[in-house]
């Protein structure tokens, strides 16, 4: 059991590092792209959104990894980013565009379960 929690808790943890590393580092490289300044550039958002799924794609692996059944836990925690990301879009409605906000909430998820994947690809289980 703590070994599952703790295979949740890595991979949320990852991804939340590498999501704080890349937006600080946009923040220090393109200080025009900030979010402060209200403009949405498509380097701002391609960069943002591809961030988000290698974080994300990092965290399903490091908990694929750390699990002794997987396939389960990369569910769970693509359930738990789909669901906070759904609370982070429903926090920033009307400030965002609805299509950034919808493709930053199912871009999550996804990278998580392609890197559950890739693990059992390593693995050898796919």
């Amino acid at each position: 059991m703590l070994r599952a929690f703790g295979a949740l808790f890595a991979g949320f943890a990852v991804i939340a590092l590498l999501s704080l590393g890349v937006r600080s580092l946009l923040k220090r490289m393109a200080p025009d792209w900030d979010e402060a300044t209200g403009r949405f550039s498509a380097g701002f958002v391609l960069a943002n959104l591809g961030a988000t799924f290698v974080a994300a794609a990092a965290g399903g692996y490091g908990t694929a990894w750390m699990a002794d059944n997987p396939i389960p836990y990369v569910l769970t925690l693509g359930i738990v980013v789909l669901v906070l990301a759904g609370l982070s879009a429903l926090q920033q409605r009307g400030k965002r565009p609805i299509a950034y906000l919808l493709a930053s909430v199912a871009i999550a998820p996804v990278g998580v379960l392609v890197g559950g994947l890739v693990r059992l690809r390593v693995e050898g289980v796919l």
